[in-house]
């Protein structure tokens, strides 16, 4: 299909109101769309269910799914992968500093010191007017920019309209098989991975890496952990652990929300931080630092990948496969309005200025796309 037809697609389906989402999984040069005929807004029940999910950060709120059985699925094979530099947007230093983060960022901070908390994931909100801008092309900005992350654009009438750019993994399983990352800490990109992490970022790192190992233990049968490596997210580096290995024949909800709110997005005490952030940041996240993507979806696979080997490759075998995506570099469209959001760990060694920098650098990821 001709690029011009699927975006035209996409925007008809937007403009009668109908629900769609379109998505390009990291390092990938396909996009997939997937068209919702009505505007019913189905949630989730079990998580035995098929399509692509859409989940709040509050996991006592529904999870929104467009079925597989009631969407049409279209994809397109060839998108230009050149990233774009970013306009130099000075990291809006300049602006006005914001009082209410940092006092709530010193809130966390003194809460983890008396021994209350070990680590917290505080989150605001940018709101930036917009006026005639259109969501495909913003996406279209996005696929550009950011080749490594996954990139989306979902609405439903009764929800809303988000787009974003994330580069954490929540979940990813093919049969029993699971990958997953642990990833925290960090800094801007300067022409270079090979850079030197402080220690308050590598202590942020390895407590994401021991709650999902711990989290994770009653559900596989082998675990495997890497070593952190540094790695590139548009404009910023982060510190990222791989998680792997086989699940034991369970409850596919159990190990989701074992690890769905990760401390990368939450803290630990999970509970407690949890508690924390609700109490205390005055405002909805919504969607943000929820997850999204594929749920249960059968895809076959040839048992042989020798093309010149034509009867073997008649062999197939049918996989269960999902891939969940934790929502960050996300923003919401509503109202002539971008609700940008951005968050950052916080742990003992904070301090609360530095991370009201760095929530301003993290909302360039987003605020480079609007003109």
């Amino acid at each position: 299909m001709e690029p011009s037809k699927f975006f035209s697609h996409i925007d008809s389906h937007f403009k009668s109101q109908l629900p769609f989402v379109v998505y390009r999984k990291p390092n990938n040069v396909s996009l997939n769309a997937i068209f919702q005929e009505d505007s019913t807004l189905h949630v989730v029940d079990d998580f035995n269910e098929s399509g692509f999910v859409f989940s709040p950060f509050d996991s006592q709120d529904a999870t929104v799914i467009f079925p597989s059985e009631l969407s049409k699925v279209m994809t397109l094979d060839t998108v230009t992968n050149s990233e774009v530099e970013h306009r130099n947007a000075k990291d809006h230093l300049d602006e006005i500093h914001d009082v209410q983060h940092i006092e709530l960022v010193q809130k966390g901070i003194d809460t983890i010191l008396n021994d209350a908390l070990q680590k917290i994931v505080l989150s605001r909100v940018k709101v930036i007017p917009v006026s005639e801008e259109n969501p495909i092309e913003l996406f279209q900005k996005l696929l550009k920019r950011y080749h490594e992350a996954f990139v989306y654009l979902w609405y439903h009438p009764k929800v809303g309209l988000w787009l974003g750019a994330t580069p954490e993994t929540l979940l990813s399983t093919e049969g029993r098989r699971f990958n997953t990352m642990s990833l925290a800490g960090t800094q801007s990109y300067k022409d270079s991975v090979d850079v030197a992490w402080n220690k308050k970022n590598k202590y942020e790192q390895q407590l994401v890496t021991d709650y999902i190992v711990k989290e994770l233990e009653p559900h596989v049968e082998q675990l495997y952990v890497s070593n952190p490596k540094t790695i590139k997210a548009g404009k910023l580096l982060h510190l990222k652990s791989q998680i792997s290995g086989v699940l034991k024949p369970s409850n596919l909800k159990e190990v989701i929300f074992s690890l769905h709110p990760t401390p990368a997005v939450c803290g630990l005490p999970k509970t407690k931080a949890k508690d924390f952030i609700l109490s205390n940041e005055h405002y909805n996240r919504e969607f943000y630092t929820g997850f999204l993507g594929e749920l249960n979806i059968k895809k076959s696979k040839t048992r042989n990948t020798n093309k010149r080997n034509v009867e073997n490759n008649a062999y197939t075998t049918i996989k269960t496969t999902s891939e969940l995506f934790v929502n960050l570099r996300c923003m919401q469209i509503k109202d002539q309005q971008a609700l940008v959001y951005v968050g950052g760990g916080v742990t003992r060694d904070s301090n609360a200025q530095e991370e009201w920098e760095e929530t301003v650098k993290k909302t360039q990821t987003m605020v480079s796309v609007l003109s």
